[in-house]
Parts: structure tokens; sequence; C-alpha cells
């Protein structure tokens, strides 16, 4: 890593992937500009999270735009941004005060729009602190469309409280937004329903979703905090079994609990007990099973030869 003390207040021939990679968390946060584009920064903060950033000066004050991570965005994607915002400048304008207006009249739906954009371009991280997959979009999508903005869309993001989350949960949880809706299939209907479980996991978006408000700066606490949700519906796998999500294994598990039957209540409680890694020795061996027991059925009907 760069120690800090050899960039701070330098000017860099031009911010790359490979210097900005080798800039270090220290005791404080701290910037670094480049020398290509004037007002093209990165802000190192002491955990060595990187944001790119924009600077320009409005009147007798100092501005600066959060432009994204660095990770998320290339260096040239953020040059690229940075180029915008600065012409702006140059016109007359004033970027981060038409942000701060925008973000204090921003309603719900128009930040869970922002929100999927920004999901859309791989800015959104899921589980394992990787992008989002374009079917769990596609299910984000549905539960903002039918729960999130017909309850909460029209409110002001800032004006939100924990009360309004608590609320918006118990009517998604009483079926408030429940609904039959066509589809774009011919005859298509979605069937949208509330429950605990759909209310558990909406909830849960919803404070992504403004947890992403908050890293953007349009709010400075998540009022979904602390909201306590319903148990979601979904059952753990027992103790020492794999969940099977796939439906090869699904299919696995059937055929050898049908030729387990054979061997006895015993034998299926054995497939039952099987972990996932050794289902293909299992099955292999249920088939085995299967064919003998088959074979002795038909000498014992037929006779042997």
């Amino acid at each position: 890593m760069l120690p800090a003390a050899a960039w701070k207040g330098s000017l860099l021939t031009r911010l790359t992937k490979r210097l900005v990679d080798g800039l270090g968390g220290e005791a404080n946060d701290y910037f670094v500009w480049d020398d290509d584009l004037s007002g093209f920064g990165v802000r190192v903060w002491p955990t060595g999270k990187k944001v790119y950033m924009a600077q320009y000066r409005a009147g007798r004050r100092t501005r600066r735009i959060k432009i994204g991570p660095h990770g998320a965005l290339t260096v040239e994607e953020a040059r690229k941004e940075a180029k915008a915002i600065l012409g702006d400048v140059a016109r007359g304008e004033d970027p981060a005060e038409e942000r701060l207006t925008k973000r204090n009249s921003l309603t719900v739906k128009e930040l869970c729009a922002n929100y999927l954009a920004a999901a859309e371009r791989d800015l959104i991280m899921g589980k394992g602190n990787k992008p989002k997959k374009a079917s769990t979009l596609y299910v984000d999508r549905g539960r903002i469309n039918r729960h999130i903005v017909p309850l909460l869309g029209t409110r002001l993001v800032r004006d939100l409280t924990k009360a309004d989350i608590s609320r918006f949960r118990r009517d998604v949880m009483t079926g408030k937004t429940a609904t039959v809706e066509k589809t774009e299939k011919k005859r298509g209907k979605a069937v949208v329903e509330g429950g605990p479980g759909t209310a558990a996991r909406t909830t849960g978006l919803l404070g992504g979703i403004l947890s992403y408000a908050v890293s953007e700066g349009t709010i400075s606490i998540n009022p979904a905090q602390g909201v306590k949700r319903p148990a979601d519906g979904r059952r753990a796998a027992p103790s020492g079994v794999a969940p099977m999500r796939k439906p090869r294994m699904v299919g696995a598990l059937a055929i050898a609990l049908a030729s387990a039957a054979f061997a006895g209540s015993s034998g299926a409680q054995s497939v039952l007990k099987m972990k996932s890694k050794a289902m293909a020795a299992g099955l292999a061996a249920a088939r085995r099973s299967m064919r003998s027991a088959v074979s002795v059925r038909v000498q014992s009907r037929f006779g042997a030869d």
C-alpha cells in the first residue's frame, strides 16, 4: 500500500487503477487528486474504502460530489462522470445544490427507480458481496411495484419514520396490497398475496433500498433499522442435510426413496439422512437395489430359469 503522506496535497500525473488499488487507509480519510482532470479525485477512508469525487468552487464555497465507489466503477467510468459534472459547473450550474434540492424532494417511488437503476449497473451488492442476479432483480421489481410503491410511493423519503415502516409491514402482512393482475402472457395472471412471508421479505427489501438512500446522502438514518419482521415461513434444512435446490437433486431423491421402499421403512430413513455430496453414490446404489429387487420379484412370479 502507498502511504497517504506520499500523496496528500501532491499532483499526480493521472489516476489509474493500479495507483488507486495501491492506496491504503490511514488514521484519517484523505483525498488524492488527478492532475489530468482538475477537480477529479478519490477519497480514501480509514477502512480502505475508496470513493471517486468531483470538487469545484461555487462562489466562495467548495463543493464536493460523490461519483461512486472504486471497484463498482472503474477509474475511466468515474472520470467520464466527473467530466460531465465539471462541464455543468463550467456552464454556470451548481450540481451539488441541485442534488440537494432533489434529495429533499425525492419520493419513495423515485428512490426505488434509482435503486433498480444502480442495481442494473452492478452498484448494489447482494449475497456474498456480489452484484444482484437478473432473477433477483426481477423479484425485487415485482415487490416494489406491487407492495412498496402502492403503499409508500408518494411519500417523501426524508419524512419516513420507523412507525411508517412498521405500518407498511403490517399492511402487507394483512393483505392490503393483495390483488390479481394480468401478465404479458395470454390469459396469464399474477396472484399478489400478503402474509408473514411476503411482509418479511418485502420489508427486508425496503430496508435495503433505504440503506442505499443513506449511502447516497438522501437520509442520514435508515428508518427500517430495528423494525421487527415476522418469520418468512421458510424452513431450514435439518441438521447435517444440505438443502436441495436443484431439480436433478430432487429427482435423485425421489428415485432413491422409491427404490429404498423395497428395503422397508428403515431404508427410506437412511436415504433421507444422506448428505447431498453422497447423493450420487446413493443413487447408484439405489438403482442397483431396484434392479435386484425387480429381478427377484420376476423370478418369484414366473420361476427361475
